[in-house]
């Protein structure tokens, strides 16, 4: 990689939906891909970072509607505290759009086109849930009613979370909208669809062609191998989007011009900027296309999309980086616990860099969930950053200072200047990989050895001894080029503080490149403190704020009679789960509960919401269905310890006999959180 040959390269993060926040959970792709982008522009490319708001959709209606505003002014609010995010934790975009724009219309529209001439567009009537008060048709997440097998109340529409039965929402026992409580009936519709099953060879060729990672198309192919189904692409008005152009009342799913809306953000940027649109998305681009996106959406952007795409005379990506959820102290984000944390509240709290830094140093370039340990954050930060990084610079530049402000003429130690510049192809290596972790391990192993040898050498010992101006001032000067070749090498992940340190060099540039130089009778000015410790009292505070804002949405929803977006809601959910008809201590008694380990999780073909678990209770197995695979990958539960009710006659399901039942909480869909033990409970052991 010495040779470095130019490339043009268009990134892209998957769009945040325009219906509230960002948090840390959606700050680890951001800063991932901005990360990845800031090193390929130091490497001298022609790359573009753009991304966009994801504002159409029921639930932006719906939500607009409750805050007696217009569609267009909540995404436009949205718009602006999502841009202030991103601006505060130093995300560079080129450009940011939004879906909602005169370029994404046209793109959809023209792909929609191409797609029907081409003969990928079909339509037929199918028999959808209509809430007759809101004159809407209902999606099943807008449903609840009894389960029409086993009879528990508050049961979404295709699937019971009690007794893990599928059906479909007509099935359910006295149905209700989410959205007025009205009962809902039944209606036709015709919608149209994306004939995705004519893609199936161009599918499993394209997802074994090297852009997907290896577990990422594995995946894929069983899916495949399952077999295709064609894309509802449409839904019915009322409904915030583009209406379809040859179906008036129609329009385009949200998850049609979502992807869209990458090409829509550079267009706009091309327009402004005079950049040839054509090169990056016509069918024999030679430039390079990157979306980093969470694994929850693979099938959109590596099933879906690149369809689209090829149907309608586009190029395909060249790659699709997949990435895991975030989880904070081994747990998922909770607002009740402090740790679903708002981008804003991290900010108000703790340095964003440090969380930069953080991921940094823990991503690698696979899809495994990250956990974000406050304890290791703060250990990690102040060691890495402040004990050695920063450490470097402030043991050496009030010595350059004192001897007139001007680096030495001298390099000390050519040999190990010349072993720092080299690591530089190394560290490309791995930022080009997105082996970030390897890459920050690396950096702070140099880091080590440039701090090593200050103190080997103690300038601050020899300056005492007279005549030694000389040799202190090239020990230091040797220090702070030492310095500068960090910084670069830090620069992606650090770029305020890259800039801190371009002030505090007179550094024109920090380019990869310009490592190859070495300063000699360079001017630096006054080192001033580059960065602050971390204190587990900001932690602490942090989370309360998350706690007390919480308190505040839960207050505000109630006077406003409007649904809070939090994902807990304790008042809410003693209006839909009021407490069930008392018992006695001898009737609690008779429920066994114990410590279970998860030795195995997978899918269950044809189930919805299920996921087949085998439990080991301590010397006894058990099969269990559970619904939570809204919630939770089954590679995630492996080894995991939960609690469950080991006394419960089996239950024959439909595919299979389940020998207990796991304990959860949450409203359901992805809200699920399955109970854990603390630390030191073993299988078997019972639960009082």
């Amino acid at each position: 990689m010495t040779d470095v040959q130019p490339r043009k390269i268009l990134v892209t993060s998957a769009l945040p939906y325009a219906n509230g926040p960002i948090h840390l959970g959606h700050l680890l792709e951001y800063i991932q891909t901005d990360i990845w982008s800031r090193f390929q522009k130091s490497r001298g490319h022609e790359c573009y970072y753009v991304c966009a708001d994801d504002a159409h959709g029921t639930a932006i209606m719906l939500r607009a509607e409750r805050e007696g505003i217009t569609p267009e002014q909540l995404i436009a609010r949205i718009s602006e505290e999502h841009q202030a995010d991103f601006a505060d934790f130093k995300i560079k975009f080129d450009n940011y759009h939004s879906t909602h724009s005169d370029e994404n219309r046209e793109l959809s529209s023209y792909i929609y086109k191409q797609c029907r001439d081409n003969g990928h567009i079909a339509t037929r009537m199918i028999t959808q849930a209509f809430d007759p008060e809101q004159n809407l048709f209902l999606a099943d997440r807008y449903i609840k009613g009894e389960c029409p097998k086993c009879g528990t109340d508050d049961q979404y529409g295709d699937n019971c979370e009690a007794c893990g039965a599928t059906y479909s929402p007509a099935d359910l026992k006295n149905p209700k909208s989410v959205i007025s409580g009205a009962t809902p009936i039944q209606k036709d519709s015709e919608h149209y669809f994306f004939k995705l099953t004519d893609f199936d060879g161009f599918l499993k060729e394209w997802t074994k062609a090297g852009h997907l990672q290896e577990s990422v198309s594995n995946k894929l192919q069983e899916w495949l191998e399952g077999g295709l189904q064609d894309w509802d692409i449409s839904r019915d008005a009322p409904y915030f989007g583009f209406e379809i152009p040859d179906a008036p009342g129609k329009y385009f799913y949200v998850w049609l011009d979502a992807p869209i809306g990458y090409m829509a953000s550079f267009k706009n940027l091309c327009d402004r900027e005079g950049i040839n649109f054509d090169e990056f998305w016509a069918k024999d681009s030679e430039a390079e296309l990157y979306h980093f996106i969470g694994k929850d959406i693979i099938n959109f952007h590596a099933l879906f999309w690149p369809a689209m795409l090829s149907c309608s005379g586009f190029r395909t990506p060249t790659a699709v980086n997949a990435h895991g959820f975030v989880t904070v102290d081994g747990a998922k984000m909770s607002k009740s616990r402090g740790t679903f944390i708002k981008a804003r509240t991290f900010v108000d709290h703790v340095n964003p860099e440090a969380l930069r830094y953080y991921f940094a140093a823990k991503l690698g370039s696979g899809v495994d969930d990250f956990d974000l340990n406050f304890e290791d954050f703060v250990q990690r930060v102040n060691a890495d950053l402040v004990n050695k990084y920063v450490n470097i610079a402030s043991r050496c530049a009030g010595f350059v200072k004192k001897a007139g402000g001007a680096l030495s003429e001298n390099v000390a130690e050519p040999e190990m200047m010349a072993s720092f510049i080299e690591a530089g192809e190394q560290i490309a290596e791995f930022y080009e990989t997105r082996e970030f972790g390897k890459a920050t391990k690396l950096i702070m192993e140099l880091a080590d050895r440039a701090n090593e040898y200050i103190q080997t050498k103690e300038p601050w010992a020899l300056a005492k001894n007279e005549g030694s101006e000389q040799e202190v001032l090239d020990i230091c000067s040797m220090g702070i080029n030492l310095f500068r070749q960090i910084t670069i090498y830090l620069a992606p992940v650090l770029p305020e503080m890259a800039e801190k340190v371009q002030a505090f060099m007179n550094l024109e540039t920090l380019s990869w490149e310009s490592r190859k130089e070495v300063l000699k009778g360079h001017s630096i000015n006054k080192f001033k403190p580059l960065m602050q410790r971390v204190e587990g009292a900001q932690i602490e505070k942090m989370k309360e704020a998350t706690v007390a804002d919480l308190e505040a949405e839960q207050a505000l929803a109630a006077k406003t009679d409007a649904k809070p977006a939090s994902e807990e809601t304790s008042s809410k959910h003693w209006e839909d789960n009021p407490l069930a008809e008392q018992i006695t201590f001898d009737d609690f008694v008779k429920v066994d509960m114990r410590v279970a380990l998860i030795e195995n999780a997978q899918h269950v073909e044809g189930a919805g919401k299920l996921l087949q678990l085998t439990l080991d209770l301590g010397g006894e197995k058990r099969n269990v269905f559970a619904g939570i695979k809204s919630a939770y990958n089954p590679e995630d539960l492996i080894g995991r310890k939960t609690i469950m009710v080991a006394n419960l006659a089996p239950r024959k399901m439909k595919f299979g006999i389940s020998e207990g039942m796991v304990m959860a909480a949450g409203p359901g869909g992805k809200e699920i959180y399955l109970f854990s033990p603390d630390d030191g409970a073993e299988p078997g052991m019972r639960v009082f």
